[in-house]
Parts: C-alpha cells; structure tokens; sequence
C-alpha cells in the first residue's frame, strides 16, 4: 500500500499536465497542437490496432518499431563492447590515456548530427550508415565512463590480488571489472538514451523505414496527430527502455548496494 501511495506521489504531475493540454488544445482548436486523446486515438490507429497475434501490432509498427529498434540495440551493444574494451585498456595505462586524450575530447566534442552527411559518402544510405552514426555518438560516455571507472579501483583490490597472485585474466574478471561496474554502468545507461535519439536523426536521412521515417512522411503529409505521436511513442520507448536497464543494473549490481549499506 505504501509502495503504490508513494508511486502516485511521483506521478501525480502526469494528470494534471494531461487535463490542462486537453484544454488548452481544444479550445485552440489547433491542428499542429492536437489534444491528448486525438494522439492517443492516432497511436492506436498506427500501430496498436492490429491482430491478437501480432500482440496488436499493425503493419506499419511491423515495418517500422522493430527496425528501429533493432538498430538502436545493435548501435548500442556494438559502442558499448567498444567503449569498454577501449576504457579497460586506456584505464590501465596512464601514459597511452595521456596521449589519445586530445582525440577523445576532440571526437567528443563534435555533434554526431553534424557527421551524417560525411558518413553518407562513406558508407551510402542504410544500416551501416545508421550504425556509424549511433557508434558515434553512443561510445563516449562508454568509454570515458569505463576509463574513470578502472583508474577509480582500490589499490587494497589490487595488492590483495597480488598477495593470491591471480593471473592478468582472473584480476580482470575477479577484480577490475567488478570493481569498476557501478562506473561502467552509468555510461550505459547514459548512451541508451542517447542512442535512441541518433536511431531517430539517423532515419530521417534517406532511410526507408523506421520511427524517424515516419515521422518524416507524418510530417510532410501534414499528419499533426501523426507527429505528435511518434513523439509520444519515443517518449514511452525511452522510458520503458531505462525502466528495462534500471532493473537489470539493480539485479547485476546488487552487491555494491549491500557493500555501500554495510559501509
């Protein structure tokens, strides 16, 4: 009971915004400012109205939430494998970190956006030009993340290690890594959202399908309910998303939690 009254303590903000946007646009009686139902309403006519056993899904959810999808977790694992095999190493050596550092604040300093028409040259319209695209932007807070993470060990870790004399390997997996988790999984969590946003920008540049597609053709057919749900459902998408990811961190790191509660 107390879980549900503190739930609707945090979410009560949620109504009252929809009540007073249904008002307003109704009484604006505003095409490009559609009320809340008439979204909801468009939603369901998308991608929600669809046979039981597609779980709902219509067609155009087939042919465009799923690619979508699809690209934003791939982009995502990929940069994600890259950022923190490339911050374990950076993070061991002091001297290699000191000499590439000019190039990760250089690369991170420049908006992944503004290198779409470069990777349009490179590598043509399509799924590699998505995921370079999302690499891109995704791999830095990976990265720098997993970098502050391992220099961030305790040397107690790394001497008693070297008193049980453990290999390169088992130190790694027994002691760097877990130790410096709670900092890798920060950038994670802060790359998901960030890839779902250059999955979105990515399609808007001669993609064929997907949720940026859409929102292009709802856009250029003067779709104003099918705009504004598209945006919706990038909303709902990033929510369930980090809800998904908050969770696993929870379960994978539940020994830090009891560690910082002993401590």
């Amino acid at each position: 009971m107390k879980t549900l009254v503190k739930a609707g303590a945090r979410f009560w903000v949620i109504p009252v915004v929809l009540i007073a946007w249904e008002f307003i646009a109704r009484g604006m009686e505003d095409i490009d400012f559609p009320p809340p139902t008439t979204i909801v309403v468009r939603m369901y006519e998308l991608w929600f109205s669809g046979p039981v056993t597609r779980i709902f899904l219509t067609d155009d959810a087939v042919e465009n939430l799923l690619p979508s999808l699809g690209r934003m977790l791939s982009g995502w694992i990929l940069a994600a494998v890259l950022g923190v095999v490339l911050g374990v190493l950076l993070g061991r050596s002091r001297t290699a970190t000191d000499y590439v550092d000019p190039l990760i604040e250089f690369g991170r300093a420049i908006p992944p956006p503004l290198l779409l028409p470069l990777f349009l040259v490179l590598f043509k319209a399509g799924l590699t030009m998505q995921l370079a695209a999302i690499v891109f932007g995704v791999i830095w807070p990976v990265l720098l993340n997993s970098i502050d993470g391992v220099r961030a060990v305790d040397r107690t870790y790394t001497e008693t290690a070297r008193v049980f004399n453990l290999s390169k390997a088992q130190y790694l997996r027994v002691v760097l890594l877990p130790a410096a988790s709670p900092k890798i999984f920060a950038g994670l969590r802060l790359s998901l959202s960030l890839a779902l946003i250059l999955m979105v920008i990515s399609e808007l540049f001669g993609s064929t399908d997907g949720i940026g597609y859409q929102l292009l053709v709802a856009q250029r057919s003067f779709d104003g309910a099918g705009v504004w749900a598209t945006i919706a459902l990038l909303g709902v998408l990033g929510y369930l998303v980090n809800s998904l990811f908050v969770l696993a961190e929870r379960r994978l790191l539940v020994w830090h939690r009891q560690a910082n509660r002993n401590a």
